[in-house]
């Protein structure tokens, strides 16, 4: 046998097991802030996306304060059944896994954190306003059960997790490793997919072994359709939004045929709308910023006197502080905002009413009322009828004292086109 025909064998022989060598991608996306429907459906999609692409894992990078708890509990529920491994990675140093973003981190197959990075405090929070207690009891014991059993499929240490929520404890990266609340501490991404290869995961379909070391990294960054919407679920900015919503109707309706100020009014409180669903709405607090808006339109169509201003002006603020009902710092409006809002609105409608005072006290420049106080000269004597020379033109007049032709007049009346004079 030649020697090109034992090398051709060889190849053969061997080429199976170079062809089976692969490496699958490891996707990695960042969710940073509060958890929303906005972060839910994202992180949803993306892990749809690692499925359906093959990825051999999907890292969550978090950094969150918390946020609602139907939300929370659709990302565990998808990370749950999801058919790639999902690795939440609490980083860079200086973030948290707080409260629901506790829960997210334990319902995932593999749980990490970077240095300088903590988790905890999970105890439940009404988000729209303060419970009595018994059913703030029965939150506690629904969410420490939640945790629990999600800490007990893992594997991990379902006694802290309990206490996470029922006594709000938050330990640093150490302390959890330690404790088994985590499964790796890592300084970045690399080490981190290092150190978990070959580890062996509990997925909804079977176990799975990762192959992570040498995994291409594909980052899936933020649509700018997610960005918007997580934008505008800011209640500061729903707020603004709300607020340019009621001044654009307002511009339409005492400018009809605008069509600018309306679109755009209509545009903004569907958007407002949309955040509200998001957000812990006092409806008290929003009837009492639309009432001040009533209040402001009144001031420019009944003389108060200013009153109805000052009305508005305390009905919007104190709508203002109560529209978003939560203890929660990052679900309340920031009066930073509130005062300048306030502020600019009550400047605006104050404009108004002024420029609708001064139009209403302007003396009228057409019509037979303009004529009224105008000065002109008598084209003939005036007894009790004659004619008058006034704005370039000549008018019958009357007067109830004598006029002489060429004295100067002054229009007091005008009817059916006869005006009355006087002397000047």
């Amino acid at each position: 046998m030649t020697r090109t025909g034992v090398l051709f064998i060889l190849a053969l022989l061997v080429s199976p097991f170079f062809t089976n060598v692969s490496y699958a991608d490891v996707t990695v996306i960042t969710v940073d802030g509060v958890v929303n429907p906005v972060m839910a459906e994202f992180i949803a999609k993306k892990i749809d996306e690692a499925a359906s692409e093959n990825a051999d894992a999907l890292v969550i990078e978090l950094d969150t304060p918390g946020g609602l708890d139907t939300s929370m509990r659709s990302i565990v529920k998808k990370i749950i059944a999801s058919e790639v491994p999902v690795v939440v990675y609490v980083s860079p140093s200086g973030a948290r896994a707080a409260s629901a973003g506790v829960f997210i981190t334990l319902s995932a197959h593999i749980a990490a954190m970077a240095p300088g990075t903590n988790i905890g405090a999970a105890h439940p929070v009404a988000v729209g306003g303060g419970m009595d207690e018994t059913t703030a009891e029965k939150a506690v014991n629904d969410a420490a059960a939640y945790i629990k059993s999600l800490a007990e499929k893992r594997k991990r240490n379902a006694e802290w997790a309990e206490s996470a929520v029922r006594e709000s404890v938050s330990i640093t990266e150490q302390e959890a490793i330690k404790l088994n609340v985590i499964d790796v501490v890592a300084p970045d991404i690399q080490t981190l997919l290092e150190t978990i290869d070959q580890r062996e995961v509990e997925m909804a379909v079977g176990k799975r072994v990762l192959q992570t070391k040498g995994a291409a990294l594909v980052r899936k960054e933020i649509t700018m359709r997610h960005k918007i919407l997580d934008l505008i679920s800011n209640p500061n900015v729903a707020y603004l939004l709300m607020l340019i919503g009621f001044y654009g109707i307002f511009f339409e309706l005492t400018n009809p045929g605008a069509i600018f100020p309306g679109v755009l009014g209509a545009l903004c409180l569907i958007l407002a709308l949309y955040s509200f669903q998001t957000l812990p709405v006092n409806y008290a607090g929003l009837l009492l910023i639309i009432l001040a808006i009533v209040l402001f339109i009144l001031e420019v169509k009944v003389m108060s006197y200013g009153m109805l201003t000052v009305g508005g002006l305390v009905s919007m603020t104190i709508g203002s502080i109560m529209l978003f009902d939560s203890p929660l710092p990052f679900f309340r409006l920031s009066l930073k905002v509130i005062l300048p809002a306030v502020i600019l609105t009550t400047l605006f409608f104050s404009l108004t009413i002024y420029l609708a005072v001064k139009a209403y006290r302007r003396q009228p420049v057409t019509g037979s009322e303009g004529l009224i106080g105008l000065e002109g000269r008598a084209k003939t004597d005036i007894l009790k009828e004659g004619q008058v020379f006034i704005h370039g033109e000549i008018w019958q007049a009357w007067s109830d004292e004598p006029v002489k032709a060429g004295e100067t007049v002054v229009v007091e009346k005008v009817e059916n086109l006869h005006l009355k004079v006087r002397r000047r």
